[in-house]
């Protein structure tokens, strides 16, 4: 399953390539379409493949988007929004209203230099230890296991933009029962069907 996750940004490359093209922009800041991994603050990225009973989600997103700031968290209310956000994100069911289906998350990971914790921290090689001043991104990885995966019809992720509003778009790449598919969601369309 984790295969079929790193597979799909690639195998959806041509659908995000020309909907970016088919999508006139007129704003006043420089666009890379090049890069899927951009960091764009305001932009999150989603890829979500379900496989018989098993969903699974991985959310990106610069730390601006979910807690305000990229900065090593030194004050007592930068350390609280980094706590309440890492709360917010260990609620995946509610995050993306997997109300329907059965589902259960069997799986909960958060990457982030601002998670670490210097007197519980972790010995992984391949996290990215950020300086001052550079980017911060929050990675998050989910895996649910649902009883009545057929019942999903929808990923609702209206709560998700009301919970972090500086979220303005999520760009979601979806392997499902009907195929293959990319979309960009919003506050006002937050909505995608498997």
């Amino acid at each position: 399953m984790r295969h079929l996750l790193l597979a799909l940004p690639f195998a959806l490359l041509p659908l995000v390539a020309a909907q970016a093209h088919e999508h006139g922009h007129d704003h006043d800041h420089e666009h890379s379409h090049d890069s899927l991994g951009a960091h764009e603050h305001g932009v999150a990225s989603l890829n979500a493949a379900l496989d018989g009973n098993l969903l699974e989600l991985q959310f990106e997103s610069p730390a601006m988007n979910l807690v305000g700031f990229e900065h090593a968290a030194k004050s007592d209310a930068d350390k609280a929004k980094v706590a309440a956000a890492k709360r917010e994100l260990e609620q995946p069911i509610s995050l993306f209203a997997l109300t329907s289906g059965d589902c259960k998350a069997t799986q909960v990971e958060l990457q982030s230099p601002l998670f670490a914790d210097k007197a519980h921290d972790h010995k992984h090689g391949h996290h990215d230890h950020k300086h001052e001043g550079e980017h911060s991104d929050i990675h998050a990885h989910y895996r649910f296991e649902c009883a009545k995966a057929n019942e999903l019809k929808q990923l609702d992720l209206a709560e998700l933009f009301k919970r972090f509003p500086a979220t303005e778009k999520i760009q979601v790449q979806l392997i499902g029962p009907n195929g293959q598919q990319g979309v960009e969601l919003t506050p006002a369309q937050p909505r995608l069907s498997f």
